[in-house]
């Protein structure tokens, strides 16, 4: 499947900066729409992602993409929303002997937890227990509340990925919830780029993998999903608003490293890559922090 169009946010000299990615570069858009949208965020809001994207036809690159560092594509979302347990072979890797959920799992998470492709994913001191999870993530373009599931694609605005990473043993912490464990700085990443979603087959069937260092440690299909795209946007307006902006991260396949025996964690010079059909490949290497 072909990426579409593809719409990056990124730092070049210091500032912060938007366009269209080519096979060539990046055509940088920000002087001819900044008065009108700061960034993506802007952009999506005022549903101008097609707007944005089509005033890059026929344009040369104004960087190469080595030239910039990308930043997560939506900076300030009013909602990140992060959907759990959401692939069949992940709710077994549980053992804990019950049945498939009618209801997902979630959690939110902050957006300073991410980083940008290309970018390190940053391991705290406090735990080496760091871990990938690769993810299709949806970004919410209308407004809505109790989304009708037939109506929920009328909704998305665009398409990203996601590498949620976590801090295993933080999750553990206490009994009801994860928060601690998913909210690390620079733990995660999101990107590269947003693709505009047009088309239900950019979303039912894709392939979704992970590899670290190279070697595949997630494969599966979003078909196999036991929550679909229209019912988590459906269950998510149920109890809140969904606003323009907002970003919901879908869940992850089987194969995390918690789940070998032993764990195998994410440590300084690997590198994750998350690769979706028709979205692209995110990827980031991992470093200490520096405290």
């Amino acid at each position: 499947m072909d990426i579409p169009a593809r719409i990056a946010a990124f730092r070049v000299n210091g500032a912060d900066r938007y366009g269209v990615v080519t096979d060539e570069g990046i055509v940088d858009l920000t002087q001819e729409f900044g008065a009108r949208f700061k960034g993506l965020q802007e952009v999506v809001e005022a549903g101008a992602l097609e707007e944005v994207i089509a005033a890059a036809e026929g344009r040369k690159p104004t960087y190469d993409e080595a030239d910039v560092d990308y930043l997560i594509p939506i900076a300030h979302p009013e909602k990140l929303i992060c959907i759990g347990v959401n692939f069949p072979d992940r709710n077994a890797e549980y053992k804990d002997g019950q049945a498939q959920p009618t209801k997902p799992s979630m959690f939110i998470r902050f957006p300073r937890s991410f980083t940008g492709h290309g970018q390190n994913l940053v391991r705290p001191p406090e735990s080496e227990q760091l871990d990938y999870e690769g993810e299709v993530v949806i970004v919410i373009g209308k407004a809505g509340r109790r989304i009708a599931k037939e109506d929920a694609f009328d909704h998305i605005a665009a398409l990203t990925l996601c590498n949620e990473g976590t801090i295993r043993d933080w999750v553990r912490h206490a009994k009801f919830n994860v928060t601690q464990g998913k909210n690390w700085d620079s733990t995660g990443a999101i990107g590269p780029w947003l693709v505009p979603f047009r088309d239900a087959s950019q979303l039912e069937d894709i392939e979704l993998t992970t590899r670290v260092n190279g070697e595949v440690r997630q494969n599966d299909r979003t078909s196999n999903m036991m929550f679909d795209f229209r019912f988590i946007v459906n269950y998510v307006s149920t109890f809140c608003t969904l606003v323009p902006g907002d970003v919901i991260v879908c869940g992850t396949p089987t194969g995390a490293g918690a789940r070998f025996d032993p764990p195998i964690w994410l440590k300084p010079g690997d590198v994750v890559e998350v690769e979706v059909e028709g979205i692209g490949v995110l990827r980031n290497g991992v470093e200490d922090e520096v405290c």
